[in-house]
């Protein structure tokens, strides 16, 4: 059997920028589901398909900026 080789995506630093406070349930596991914790706490993602579609659901909660290495 083959190995597949791991594709490299680019990574995207994820910031939380409003709060959660009267959020639905569904925006509130989104951003938890992201590892996102407090008010402008922020995280370093790969830009994957299944990531970019969960800040697309809540992107006026947030600020999203590309990583250059």
């Amino acid at each position: 059997m083959a190995v597949k080789k791991k594709e490299k995506f680019p990574l995207i630093k994820i910031k939380l920028k409003k709060s959660l406070i009267g959020r639905t349930e569904k925006q509130r596991k989104i951003v938890f589901g992201l590892g996102l914790r407090k008010l402008n706490s922020e995280v370093i993602r790969e830009k994957r398909p299944e990531i970019l579609g969960m800040i697309k659901k809540i992107d006026f909660m947030l600020e999203v900026v590309e990583v250059k290495k």
